[in-house]
């Protein structure tokens, strides 16, 4: 017998093409042209008066049921069912992008005009009067008026409050998965950061405001002097804490203990092990987690009108006088406009205001991500 002989009988028979079963399929255009129709028909019965979003979902029911009755004749029941169902979860999906995408919209586009203002972000509010934004609504003058004092104060308070919070969530989770016993002290621990993830923003203000201003007044000062920057950072640090000491924990516990046993193994102490071996590893989630948390108090307004005040000057000093935040800025142009008559000008502050909150976020969670890849352990190659 020859060789070839002998790897013609060992081989396994290969089935025969035309005899193999075939699974039955709907072609990829179909649910592209139910989808096209359903559109179309939202749009029919929106000329026809009805409201868009009685339109959009009378067409989204019809899409489904022309979607599950030609799968159900064409596949049978059992994929008919999965394609409802697959229909379902995507409509839920699109439904939840839609308020994302209408915000983005709408900020995006009237924000522009905001930030198109001269001068907007290296001017502040001091010497803007209604009498200027009324002559500036009726053409005769151009807008002025700018955010450099609240975007001083954002970036200086979040920063103050990330200084602050960043190390005591950090050093509190580390405690918590690496040294505590589960015994009463850390469940208490737990417990409490639990609790105070669900506080309400106003009352970490009034805390803060409450503990600075029995400062000063045991101090014999006057207690005015508790409004400024670093009040509202204490208040927003509050906020702070609980969600990184939850996100770093769980980044934490989510290291592999064969790192850890294989460091003691070597003979290393275990609070080298935690800085050269644990953090680096977990350092990507860490670092989403402090993000997720000033993202969590960028955007806060009540704590900062009870602790830093309202100002229309710049003030690059946390530790003194009051400071103006972009959330406050946004809230008072809309609020309390400076010219009431001809509120438009001071819209157009708000919402480039807005513009340029939303950029500060996603600047930040871009410098995470670039932080996350940078120092993540690197993976080698065999």
């Amino acid at each position: 017998m020859t060789q070839q002989q002998h790897l013609d009988q060992t081989l396994p028979e290969q089935p025969d093409p035309s005899r193999v079963l075939r699974t039955a399929s709907l072609p990829q255009w179909l649910v592209w042209a139910l989808a096209g129709a359903a559109l179309l028909l939202a749009l029919i019965l929106t000329l026809a008066g009805l409201h868009v979003a009685l339109a959009v979902v009378i067409s989204y029911l019809v899409f489904l049921a022309a979607w599950t009755a030609i799968s159900i004749t064409r596949l049978g029941r059992r994929k008919g069912i999965n394609n409802l169902w697959t229909a379902i979860v995507v409509g839920a999906f699109l439904l939840a992008l839609l308020p994302l995408i209408s915000v983005l919209f709408t900020v995006i586009t009237k924000g522009v005009q905001g930030i198109m203002i001269p001068g907007f972000f290296g001017s502040d509010m001091v010497g803007v009067t209604g009498l200027q934004d009324q002559a500036a609504a009726r053409g005769d003058a151009p807008i002025i008026g700018g955010i450099q004092h609240a975007l001083v104060g954002t970036l200086m308070i979040t920063l103050v409050a990330t200084i602050i919070s960043v190390p005591i969530g950090l050093l509190t989770s580390i405690y918590l998965v690496e040294y505590s016993s589960k015994g009463v002290f850390s469940r208490a621990i737990t417990f409490l950061v639990d609790v105070m993830t669900g506080i309400p923003s106003i009352v970490a203000g009034l805390f803060a405001a409450a503990m600075m201003m029995g400062f000063y007044q045991a101090t014999g000062q006057s207690i005015q002097k508790a409004t400024m920057g670093l009040t509202a950072a204490i208040a927003l640090s509050v906020l702070m804490i609980p969600v990184v000491v939850r996100t770093t924990e769980e980044m934490l516990r989510v290291v592999p203990n064969e790192l850890r046993e294989a460091s003691y193994a070597l003979g290393v102490r275990k609070w080298r092990t935690i800085m050269q071996v644990v953090i680096p590893t977990a350092i990507s989630g860490i670092a989403s987690g402090v993000t997720l948390a000033i993202a969590r108090v960028a955007g806060e307004t009540a704590p900062i009108l009870v602790t830093a005040g309202v100002a229309v000057q710049t003030n690059w000093n946390p530790f003194q006088n009051w400071m103006m935040t972009l959330p406050v800025f946004i809230y008072r142009q809309l609020t309390h406009p400076t010219a009431p008559s001809q509120p438009g000008p001071s819209e157009l502050r708000a919402w480039g205001a807005a513009l340029v909150l939303i950029l500060i976020v996603m600047a930040l969670n871009g410098i995470a991500r670039f932080i996350a890849w940078k120092f993540a352990p690197k993976k080698s190659g065999r």
